[in-house]
């Protein structure tokens, strides 16, 4: 039986970046991710400003700002009346202005690039999870699909929307949000020519967009309110019934890009969401037990939360096992649990409020068919309320306690 201090489950942005705030506070953790790779589902992200303050906290945020282009603006096209809105970022994010999305897989190369060799463990699937000690409060036997068992005195989940972890927790499941959603990246070996200005298509219960990631690749999506109906999960179908079932009422430019998608980044899938007040009123941690990114809070992509929250979720809680590691000079495991109760504390409404205000984002996005619903996206909402909501991206986690820093002392 293999023995370890800390154990992260999955190698997904919050697993890694987890690991990667403990690291810098002298802690080492061991990831466990079922893949036999690094996972890059969804092509790519767009990070907002709280997203770039983590990761300047983390120490790899200069490895991803010379590659791509921030954001002041979006253009928002209601293609059944051809009007067209601007809608302006905040300033705030360093001294380029916008938001940045960037390539999935290299976030996650420039975070595991910060780990140790061997550190992340692939091809790792758990089969079961035991709590054992006082009120099972830990420590925790993990069993492996390959037979491997391990225990370890910290278990932190970022395995996913459909989190064990969480499940051992007692949070409950994730439930549907009543949308899907389809994701690619479309790739123009001669270039696009479409410049770097992001553009989002808006009707009535769908909304898509592409965003140019450089001269070459242009990251496209589609939501819309789901239907009862099964959708297809071969590549090539999903391109199709895109370009069949959506895209004709939008601009040519639209399925031009879908035409040219790299058929390996495309995905369609049901978004889910944990009700926010399971998360408010549920257990997040227990003993030395807690969950971080979509195992604590899946929440829909009408913000471009996710992963930005994610990233948060691994400062924060680096910074307070961070601080219980170097005032004990060691991991104990009743300080360790109380260093999760305090992360739990200052993650739990945040976190609510992020699934909450992306519900709703999204609710307003996709509209209805009445006139006083359109009237409020087209006129109260892109004009007025959707600044407000971004504000949540004017966010700062903090710092990580330096491993040197002197002790206060009364």
């Amino acid at each position: 039986m293999a023995e370890e201090e800390v154990v992260v489950v999955g190698a997904g942005i919050a697993g890694l970046a987890t690991a990667v705030a403990l690291r810098r506070v002298g802690i080492k953790a061991l990831v466990l991710e079922r893949s036999d790779g690094l996972r890059a589902t969804g092509a790519a992200l767009t990070l907002f400003p709280n997203a770039w303050r983590a990761l300047d906290a983390l120490g790899v945020a200069h490895k991803l700002t010379p590659l791509y282009v921030a954001r002041k603006k979006s253009y928002v096209t209601n293609v059944a009346t051809g009007a067209v809105q601007e809608i302006f970022f905040s300033r705030n994010n360093r001294s380029s202005g916008g938001p940045i999305t960037v390539h999935r897989k290299a976030l996650l190369e420039s975070l595991a690039e910060e780990l140790p060799t061997h550190s992340i463990r692939f091809s790792s699937k758990l089969i079961s999870l035991e709590a054992q000690g006082q009120a099972q409060q830990g420590p925790y036997i993990i069993r492996l699909e390959d037979g491997t068992v391990i225990t370890t005195q910290v278990l932190i989940g970022c395995d996913g929307v459909h989190s064990m972890v969480a499940r051992k927790l007692g949070l409950g499941e994730a439930v549907k949000s009543g949308r899907s959603a389809v994701r690619g990246l479309a790739v123009f070996p001669e270039g696009h020519g479409v410049g770097d200005e992001v553009q989002q298509f808006v009707d009535v219960g769908v909304r898509a967009g592409v965003v140019p990631l450089n001269d070459k690749e242009i990251y496209w999506f589609l939501t819309f309110n789901s239907t009862p109906k099964g959708h297809a999960t071969d590549p090539e179908q999903i391109e199709e019934q895109v370009i069949k079932n959506f895209s004709e009422d939008f601009p040519p430019i639209y399925a031009e890009v879908v035409r040219h998608s790299d058929l390996s980044t495309l995905t369609w899938a049901p978004l889910l969401m944990r009700l926010p007040w399971d998360l408010i009123f549920g257990n997040v941690s227990k003993g030395n037990m807690t969950v971080a990114g979509d195992a604590m809070h899946p929440m829909t992509p009408d913000l471009g939360q996710g992963g930005c929250s994610s990233l948060e979720d691994a400062v924060v809680l680096g910074r307070h096992v961070g601080k219980s590691y170097i005032d004990n000079g060691k991991l104990v495991p009743s300080a360790v649990a109380g260093a999760l109760e305090g992360y739990v504390k200052e993650r739990r409404w945040r976190a609510a409020w992020l699934i909450t205000g992306s519900y709703l984002s999204g609710w307003a996005q996709l509209g209805g068919k009445g006139w006083l619903m359109k009237m409020f996206r087209d006129v109260l909402f892109y004009r007025f309320l959707f600044q407000k909501l971004l504000k949540v991206s004017d966010y700062d986690c903090g710092k990580l306690p330096l491993l040197n820093q002197p002790k206060k002392t009364l």
